[in-house]
């Protein structure tokens, strides 16, 4: 079932106030004002599917920020489809073959899967924590992902796009992968001894000669650059979709997709030949097929599928993994949506550093919202992002605690608010005493859900956090300029004019609220609560201001309990400053 929901302007009255305004000139003409944008109708539900995907983490090493920033990306478009009614199913989980696995473990003194499983659990329990609302969780040593990996590879080998021959070149077992010689440049190890390294990931590289199968990558080069040229939006943000059209530019060699079984014996076994193992990669990527229930036919479910993975496993997602979905006759993912990466205080995230960011303390400190609030708001696609915790404090201070919070709490306290209900809206009075301000931030307002629709299917959440933080600024301004502790309640008219201000300021939180619920589950909830707002009228399709906000329940509804403060302030570290990177 599909139904319409029409952003209109606040009230008619407010309206045509608004038009007066601009035909005397006092104020500009807004976007929204004729009757075309007056009436914004847009669909808020549907039936169809929607499928979305972290890419699955390698447990040689705990789930660190970056990780945590790929689920949240993905969790917030998740429960933004939910919010429109698509049938939405979201997936995460853990790549648990390969070499570095195999030679992890042996370090630990740990067998394979008692290792990949203690690790995997870090993962689920650092996700269930930072209130990530996964549907499936998969991971690649369980028997279902298996059965989907053989099934594929006897697939490509049926159709001849699989060969057996020997592949000679430098690779590199930490990104499990043959390069070509351009990938490759000198360098010197830790002891000035002159070695060959990766010159995307910098990791030290050695000749190898194998044995292997080979997948007939370059046949598919005219059919990849067919799908990216008449699909502009498969690989976002623009720039890496220019950079796979770059790679797609010259010819492309055929892919080693298998490793000799007497150098990698943790992996799935090749169909028919137990002398070579499954290269990783083909193994992890079938795991987004291994979820909508491969090699059962659900191509429902797998039409809608949406890929979201950082910047450094782009190669893997935007050519090898549409390609061998061609090979298997099945069609590439809707969209991959890449993202850059994290930095902290200006440096890489390493071990020998010492910075690498634990989610869970992150979240003690700054409690899961802000949390997810910070990184969702600074994170950028297509720009790597800065973390230190002197920016997390005063983001999550200044817009959460002050502005959000505090205007929360102002107009639901009993001191002007006595009744502890959502009061009803005077039309005769708010047009009387309105000035040109107050009608531009409910033009903003009335406009923000479609803005913030916009922005979430673009995958630009910190342009859409940036416009509801706008808007919040511009209804405490409302609330400061006509101060309403500052009315006499005795007076009739004074009372009337203070109750339209609260109710303006409520259906601003009211729509807030609504609009943050991907990002800050658990604030939106707790706004949604105070004002009374029930479960049935959480969707997006009541994120619009209403046309008249007297009709229905919202006049004279009992605000629901206090349950204290939204966000409590954070202390900041006794640490120096440092001067942020401009990121947004």
């Amino acid at each position: 079932m599909r139904s319409v929901f029409c952003v209109l302007s606040y009230s008619r009255t407010i309206k045509l106030r608004l038009s007066a305004h601009v035909e005397h000139g006092r104020l500009p003409r807004l976007h929204g004002l004729d009757d075309r944008h007056a009436l914004r109708c847009f669909c808020t539900e549907s039936s169809e599917p929607y499928y979305i995907t972290t890419p699955i983490f390698y447990v040689n090493a705990s789930p660190h920020i970056g990780h945590v920033y790929s689920a949240v990306t993905a969790d917030c478009l998740h429960r933004y489809k939910l919010l429109k009614g698509c049938n939405s199913t979201f997936a995460t989980g853990t790549d648990e073959h390969g070499l570095k696995i195999q030679q992890a473990a042996g370090n630990a003194g740990k067998e394979p899967l008692s290792f990949c499983t203690e690790v995997s659990e870090r993962f689920r329990h650092v996700f269930q924590r930072c209130n990530i609302s996964f549907t499936d969780y998969i991971r690649t040593t369980e028997p279902r992902h298996r059965q989907a990996v053989e099934h594929f590879w006897t697939v490509l080998q049926s159709k001849g796009f699989l060969y057996k021959g020997t592949y000679e070149g430098w690779y590199s077992t930490p990104d499990e992968s043959f390069l070509t010689p351009d990938q490759v440049t000198d360098s010197t190890d830790s002891e000035g001894r002159p070695i060959k390294v990766s010159t995307e990931s910098g990791h030290k590289v050695e000749w190898m000669k194998e044995d292997n199968y080979m997948f007939r990558l370059s046949v598919f080069r005219p059919e990849l650059l067919r799908w990216l040229r008449s699909n502009p939006k498969a690989i976002q943000p623009v720039k890496f979709h220019n950079s796979v059209l770059q790679w797609l530019g010259d010819d492309i060699p055929d892919l080693s997709v298998s490793r000799q079984r007497s150098r990698l014996q943790w992996g799935i076994p090749v169909p028919g030949d137990p002398e070579q193992t499954v290269y990783v990669w083909l193994d992890a990527l079938v795991n987004y097929l291994t979820v909508v229930g491969y090699p059962q036919p659900r191509s429902q479910l797998w039409s809608a599928a949406h890929h979201v993975v950082g910047k450094d496993i782009l190669k893997f997602h935007a050519v090898y993994w549409p390609a061998f979905l061609m090979a298997a006759g099945l069609p590439p993912p809707r969209a991959v949506y890449v993202h850059s990466h994290w930095t902290v205080e200006g440096k890489k995230m390493s071990k020998s550093l010492g910075n690498v960011i634990d989610p869970l303390d992150a979240a003690e400190k700054f409690g899961v919202d802000g949390l997810r609030y910070f990184l969702l708001r600074q994170g950028v696609p297509d720009t790597d992002c800065d973390y230190y915790e002197d920016k997390v404090v005063k983001m999550c201070n200044s817009e959460l605690a002050d502005a959000l919070g505090g205007l929360l709490n102002r107009c639901t306290a009993p001191s002007i608010n006595p009744k502890q209900e959502y009061p009803r809206f005077g039309e005769a009075e708010f047009a009387g005493r309105a000035v040109s301000e107050d009608y531009r931030m409910m033009e903003a307002v009335a406009e923000l859900p479609v803005l913030v629709e916009q922005h979430f299917e673009n995958l630009h959440i910190y342009k859409a956090l940036e416009a509801i933080s706008a808007c919040v600024r511009l209804t405490n301004g409302f609330v400061q300029r006509h101060a309403p502790w500052k009315l006499d309640r005795s007076d009739p008219g004074e009372l009337k004019w203070l109750e339209s201000i609260l109710h303006v300021s409520f259906e601003c939180l009211r729509v807030y609220g609504i609009l943050l619920q991907p990002v800050v589950p658990g604030l939106a909830h707790q706004i949604l609560s105070r004002l009374g707002v029930g479960p049935e009228e959480r969707s997006w399709k009541f994120s619009a201001m209403r046309e008249r906000p007297d009709r229905g329940r919202a006049g004279g509804r009992a605000l629901g309990p206090d349950s204290g403060v939204l966000f409590g302030r954070l202390e900041r570290r006794a640490t120096k400053q440092k001067t942020p990177r401009k990121t947004s």
